[in-house]
């Protein structure tokens, strides 16, 4: 299993590596995808996943994970570690979706300017390879520094692997 693992964090890293030599990812998602800007105020949702349970998820239903070594509220995700986890932008407020508590939801600002949605004090991510509803491939990987994690509606780390 081991072996695997390792495998797996390699092609994480390739992928990495591609997309930041095309000059990062774009998804343009109805949820705000991807690192691109919603134009009104990006959803936080939650979505049963059979085998973590309860996790959050944009207004797609698009996997969101926190980074555990973020600074609070502050990202450390940038450059080649922000093209494979972008981070979930909004340009207005975001908005609670079925499942998530409005009083959890925040903001932070980037070193660029834009603004990333928060959840219980944790920057939220998705994974780039995770491009539909119900993918979780990003969950519990050892990547820039630690693993990433999903979260509960009540904005816990789900430790468990996949």
């Amino acid at each position: 299993m081991k072996k695997h693992n390792k495998w797996l964090a390699a092609g994480a890293a390739a992928v990495a590596l591609v997309i930041a030599g095309c000059g990062g990812a774009s998804y343009g998602t109805a949820g705000g995808g991807g690192g691109a800007k919603t134009s009104g105020g990006a959803p936080v949702g939650v979505d049963a996943n059979a085998k973590l349970g309860k996790i959050l998820v944009d207004g797609s239903g698009r996997t969101l994970y926190d980074f555990p070594i973020d600074k609070g509220t502050t990202s450390v995700c940038y450059g080649a570690c922000a093209s494979l986890w972008p981070p979930y932008l909004t340009k207005g407020a975001p908005k609670a979706g079925p499942g998530a508590q409005t009083a959890l939801i925040g903001t932070a600002k980037r070193r660029d300017g834009t603004t990333e949605v928060t959840y219980a004090g944790h920057p939220l991510y998705y994974y780039a390879p995770d491009r539909s509803r119900g993918q979780i491939t990003g969950q519990a990987l050892n990547q820039f520094g630690a693993p990433w994690y999903v979260l509960t509606p009540a904005g816990q780390e789900i430790h468990k692997r996949p």
